[in-house]
């Protein structure tokens, strides 16, 4: 039996590296500049080719700026900005999407930029993120995919308790070559 989640409380969640909280004005430049490196945009499968991600503009449109403004106010999903301790910057986002009432589940997504990789702090913020959505907000099951040619954000579902469910073959054309994707869950019995 599921809760109606409260997403309209935007919560602030503190670990010992990371803060997940909502969206300010002051992340908006920082975002968009981590949302124009190549390697978040292939991993994040914004665009589908090498090319493409050369081409975007580090600096965010009026759509992104309004689109990262309206978060905060979302009645129907969590998403925040990923704030590193040691600098106080911020430096991605955290976000539980696609809510399924019947079923008490969600998708799960994350982005960490070139200024916060390789110190865990994603994979604290993953774990701050899904204890949220399973103990707080109720949900039952917290699922995602992830591309095959990242294995650094595999390990870091792993550690956070996700188990590979499956393979979704060829899910993703990349640069002209297709790319599996892993499909991962948590539950709140794991």
């Amino acid at each position: 039996m599921s809760v109606t989640p409260d997403w309209l409380t935007k919560p602030t969640l503190l670990g010992s590296l990371v803060r997940l909280r909502p969206f300010s004005d002051g992340d908006l430049a920082p975002l968009g500049e981590a949302l124009a490196d190549p390697d978040v945009l292939r991993l994040t499968v914004s665009v589908h080719s090498s090319e493409e991600a050369a081409q975007r503009s580090p600096t965010p449109d009026a759509g992104q700026l309004e689109w990262h403004r309206s978060r905060n106010t979302a009645p129907d999903r969590l998403d925040l900005a990923v704030v590193d301790l040691a600098t106080e910057a911020c430096v991605g986002e955290a976000v539980l999407n696609e809510y399924q009432a019947p079923n008490a589940s969600c998708n799960f997504r994350i982005f960490i930029g070139p200024k916060g990789r390789d110190r865990g702090l994603g994979t604290e913020a993953t774990r701050l993120m899904v204890d949220y959505g399973l103990h707080v907000l109720g949900l039952h099951r917290i699922e995602l995919s992830v591309y095959a040619f990242n294995p650094r954000a595999q390990r870091v579902y792993e550690k956070a308790g996700f188990r590979v469910e499956g393979v979704a073959r060829d899910a993703l054309c990349f640069d002209g070559t297709w790319i599996d994707a892993v499909l991962m869950s948590i539950l709140s019995t794991d």
